[in-house]
């Protein structure tokens, strides 16, 4: 045995154990029941999991979102690149709510496909990944500049109902009139709202009408204007988050007049972190502690040292989560936050949001879908099966037909499964790929491939030994003329197969890398595995006759 072959057969054997070795997780995992999964420790099954095949949305189950980026409205500077901002605030928020192996890829000019693998909540994740999450910090206007808002709001909204034939400008005839149907008639906004906190409330009872009334009016000519800005509306409306109970038990919601232009945005923002204790309102409630940068801290103290005794509003997407009276300067370093009655999961996924940062534009959903787990175990199981079927039905043609020849190639075919299955479990990329369903296919047909160049190599064998030469020279002279069609043949169909990965999408990819890898796979295994064998069948027990 000369130190070429010695050297071959360590490189196959090496190759394969290896194979085997990170194959056997995968196996491994895909055989565990749930019950098996409970039984272990989390940190077992996660570790085990990360180190195996990772599998697609089709057969891992999850979800999948189509997003359409709104542009209308933006800068023709904003909007070139809005996808791109787009596509990196989405993924921030994905990596950080701890989806393994998402997808997350773009489409056009103004669509992002997003594939959560295993993500069942959707209704959470909608909510995580399309919310725009604008943070502003808003100074909340003066009481006497609230009380002129609020009257302001009582004459156009008098007037519009008036019109509308919904309210009469002068009292019934004939009939007494109260003092609360008078305030009704002549202030149908401020009768409905009750101070506390030096803050108007509106009963809950009443906060759909007056919403839907205040939609009615256009609060660009209502508003008092800016005095630097002629035209523009010096303040601007908005509703507190949650409801508060009053001193007569009944629930309320908070309605704010602020300043039109925030003091400062989400983008001061260094640091988001979920605390517990933070509002003593809400002791066993975690809230979202923010870490200012240097030039939001230094806003920060200036506004609050010159504004004690004031409200400054800490706004989320349109909505006052929270509006804290100034009580003293808070210099610049010092941590604010955001409190409330959170959960848990609501306060890590705010947390996330504001670390992630908002998006460049709104978002709708123009697509959804969610794969429950047992179909994507049907659809393992229906894709085995039909991985087995297929196999053994190869299996027993090329024992018949090839006999000893045949079991070899049958192993090699073998061997093909477990490099795949190892390649795409150990690839150094991130996220590493996944095994999707038409990626399953695509390992089904590397089958097909593999027989196929093992029957090339077989026939020119055959026909060498026809033609009277040794079994050494036949092996040899059988491999040398069947190469070159096995090379062009498989690097055509991997130059296909390069053109689906470079230009294709989703399951296309899918598809894609299973072939390119079984390809390599099946090169290897019939090429250099199979040839292995045979030399060293032929020169250690120095074969007269092979069984082909």
């Amino acid at each position: 045995m000369t130190s070429k072959m010695r050297w071959k057969i360590v490189l196959v054997l090496v190759i394969l154990v290896f194979s085997a070795w990170k194959a056997s997780y995968t196996f491994r995992f895909l055989s565990l029941t749930d019950e098996d999964k409970a039984g272990m420790e989390t940190e077992q099954v996660e570790a085990l999991e990360s180190r195996s095949l990772q599998l697609g949305l089709d057969l891992k189950g999850g979800m999948h979102l189509v997003l359409e980026v709104d542009k209308e409205g933006l800068p023709a500077d904003e909007a070139q690149d809005a996808m791109e901002r787009a596509l990196e605030v989405i993924s921030n928020r994905i990596d950080q709510f701890g989806v393994a192996e998402p997808s997350i890829q773009r489409e056009g000019d103004n669509r992002i496909i997003v594939q959560l693998p295993g993500l069942q909540d959707e209704q959470r994740a909608k909510n995580l990944i399309g919310r725009t999450a604008l943070l502003e910090f808003v100074a909340i206007a003066p009481a006497e500049q609230t009380d002129l808002v609020m009257r302001a709001l009582d004459r156009a909204l008098a007037d519009t109902l008036i019109a509308m034939g919904e309210l009469s400008a002068e009292p019934p005839e004939g009939l007494p009139e109260s003092e609360t149907e008078r305030l009704a008639r002549e202030h149908p906004f401020s009768s409905r709202v009750r101070f506390m906190f030096e803050l108007p409330f509106v009963p809950i009872d009443d906060v759909a009408w007056v919403k839907e009334q205040v939609a009615l009016l256009d609060l660009g000519e209502i508003l008092p204007s800016d005095e630097d800005k002629p035209g523009d509306p010096r303040y601007r409306l908005g509703w507190g988050e949650e409801s508060r109970t009053g001193p007569d038990n009944n629930e309320y919601l908070p309605f704010y007049v602020m300043d039109a232009e925030a003091l400062m945005t989400g983008s001061v923002v260094a640091d988001a972190t979920v605390r517990p204790g933070l509002d003593p309102d809400y002791p066993n409630s975690p809230g979202v502690q923010l870490r200012l940068s240097r030039e939001g801290g230094r806003v920060f103290a200036a506004h609050t040292g010159a504004h004690i005794g004031e409200y400054l509003a800490l706004v989320l997407d349109g909505v006052v989560q929270k509006a804290p009276v100034i009580k003293s300067r808070i210099p610049a370093g010092t941590p604010t936050s955001i409190t409330g009655n959170f959960t848990d999961e609501e306060a890590r996924d705010l947390m996330i949001l504001l670390r992630a940062g908002k998006l460049p534009a709104p978002m709708k959903i123009v697509e959804e879908r969610t794969v429950g787990p047992s179909l994507g175990r049907d659809s393992i199981k229906f894709g085995v099966r039909a991985m087995l079927i297929g196999g053994v039905l190869v299996v027993l043609f090329m024992l018949i037909y090839y006999r000893a020849a045949g079991a070899i190639a049958v192993g090699a075919l073998g061997s093909n499964i477990f490099l795949i299955v190892a390649f795409m479990s150990s690839l150094p990329v991130s996220p590493k790929p996944a095994l999707t369903l038409p990626g399953l296919a695509g390992i089904i047909l590397t089958i097909g491939m593999a027989v196929d160049a093992n029957v090339l190599i077989f026939e020119r064998i055959r026909e060498e030994l026809r033609n009277n030469k040794t079994v050494r020279a036949a092996i040899r002279d059988g491999y040398e003329r069947a190469f070159t069609t096995i090379m062009d043949a498989n690097i055509t169909t991997l130059i296909a197969a390069a053109v689906l990965l470079w230009f294709g999408s989703g399951p296309i990819k899918g598809f894609a890398v299973t072939l390119s890898l079984g390809i390599i796979a099946s090169m290897f295994t019939a090429i250099v595995g199979t040839r292995v064998v045979f030399d060293l069948i032929t020169v250690k027990w120095n074969v007269k006759h092979l069984s082909i």
